[in-house]
């Protein structure tokens, strides 16, 4: 009966062409505004790494001045002194453990017909790809020995190395970075985590990934000025040699542990290595030493701002305002089909199957309206992604989405059809079919 019941809705499409138009434009309206919506929050609030975000932690230490400090309120800055970072570096804490920050570089094309340009890298230790499972195309990561003797050494972007190698495999050539000749040891492929949890303080947090990786103790000793953020909560002298020793926080610091459960393990000794400081006169504050993990830290820098969440309740409210109104027309709709369902009746149809008939028309009504919203939500997110680069990384769909789309028409013509499909199954038929 299913069948036979869905060619009817498919026919009835075709009964009052106008209104029937209207109701799946109606539907297709709400739906594409909540699931354009819906699908940038899902994007910007999913899990990027799942099978590791319990197990890699930020520390949080908090080293401002003692003037006009307020217990309880978050540190001044959110990432790390140099101290702190080359301390944590050599605890042999965690399984893999990385400092890390952004990198302005002038890169020299070996090609005469591209012409030197300005790139954004980072600056991690070697530990850093695997902690963030960053897949290689060619060649792969360095290795202790450049990081513990800062060897120039760079690894390459993928887009990178295409623009400046073409296909062309590049592990092995020197290129010159910064003004120093620098030996390719790696190119990574495709790697777009969103959001960009592992550096989301400074730069955009969706936006597209770094062009270079160095070694962060070939940077520290080029003396690489930072791209990116940086707090000081004290005068200090001028020059790099002075910001080294200083208590100016501009490094983002990630442990990965071999399971979850070792946090607690990890969270003792940043407490000990924080007590520890404050005997040498660091760390005036006092404050508690935290450590975040993935999901955590994405939450305490509000990746998701409440302007987003607010958006989306909106869309939904929008799509609630919708499905009234898509009520009102099935009213009218069945309405005029009383003398049918007066037959129906008489001819031994009962209520029940009164009511799956007309409660798969509007499943039907759903199901276009779904195909029609998902048209429009590709429109809206278009037009979303030409805001900016940033916007065009997340402003798209995935499966998860797509099958979202057509459960959420579908569910939604239902429910707004179970009034009108209730009011139709009480029509009498002795009285229909008098008036006939």
């Amino acid at each position: 009966m299913f069948a036979y019941y869905f060619k009817l809705g498919v026919r009835s499409l075709r009964r009052n062409p106008a209104l029937t138009a209207l109701m799946v434009l109606t539907l297709a309206v709400g739906v594409a505004a909540s699931v354009s919506t819906l699908t940038i929050l899902h994007v910007m609030s999913a899990d990027p790494i799942p099978e590791k975000s319990a197990r890699l932690f930020v520390p949080q230490f908090d080293n401002g001045q003692v003037e006009n400090f307020t217990p309880g309120a978050d540190p001044d800055d959110m990432q790390m002194s140099y101290p702190d970072a080359a301390n944590l570096l050599k605890s042999g804490q965690g399984e893999r453990r990385t400092a890390m920050y952004g990198v302005p570089a002038a890169i020299e094309p070996p090609r005469k017909d591209i012409p030197a340009f300005q790139a954004t890298g980072l600056a991690p230790t070697r530990d850093f790809f695997a902690m963030f499972n960053v897949p290689f195309l060619h060649g792969q990561a360095w290795t202790e020995g450049d990081d513990a003797k800062g060897a120039d050494v760079v690894v390459l972007g993928r887009e990178t190395a295409e623009k400046l190698y073409g296909d062309t495999n590049p592990v092995g050539q020197r290129l010159m970075v910064m003004g120093f000749p620098f030996t390719i040891v790696g190119v990574t492929d495709t790697w777009a985590p969103l959001p960009r949890y592992y550096k989301l303080i400074g730069g955009s947090r969706f936006g597209t990934p770094e062009e270079f990786f160095i070694p962060f103790s070939t940077a520290i000793r080029h003396e690489t000025q930072h791209a990116g953020s940086m707090s000081c909560n004290a005068n200090r002298d001028p020059g790099f040699a002075s910001l080294l020793t200083s208590e100016c926080t501009w490094i983002q610091f990630w442990f990965e542990t071999r399971s979850a459960g070792d946090r607690a393990e990890l969270q003792n000794w940043i407490d000990n290595y924080a007590s520890e400081q404050r005997k040498l006169g660091r760390l005036k504050r006092n404050a508690p030493s935290k450590l975040y993990d993935v999901n955590e830290w994405m939450e305490k820098l509000k990746v998701v701002g409440n302007d987003s969440k607010l958006s989306a309740w909106l869309a939904f409210g929008f799509l609630v305002l919708c499905l009234v109104n898509t009520v009102g027309l099935l009213l009218a709709k069945f309405s005029v089909r009383a003398s049918e369902i007066g037959v129906r009746r008489a001819l031994g149809a009962s209520r029940a199957e009164i009511f799956h008939q007309f409660l798969i028309e509007t499943g039907v009504v759903g199901l276009v309206g779904g195909v029609l919203g998902l048209v429009l939500a590709f429109g809206a997110l278009a037009l979303i992604g030409m805001q900016s680069k940033g916007m065009a990384n997340i402003a798209h769909m995935d499966w998860q989405m797509l099958g979202l789309t057509f459960v959420m028409s579908v569910s939604a013509a239902v429910l707004a059809g179970l009034l009108p499909t209730w009011r139709a199954c009480q029509v009498t038929p002795a009285i229909q079919l008098k008036s006939q």
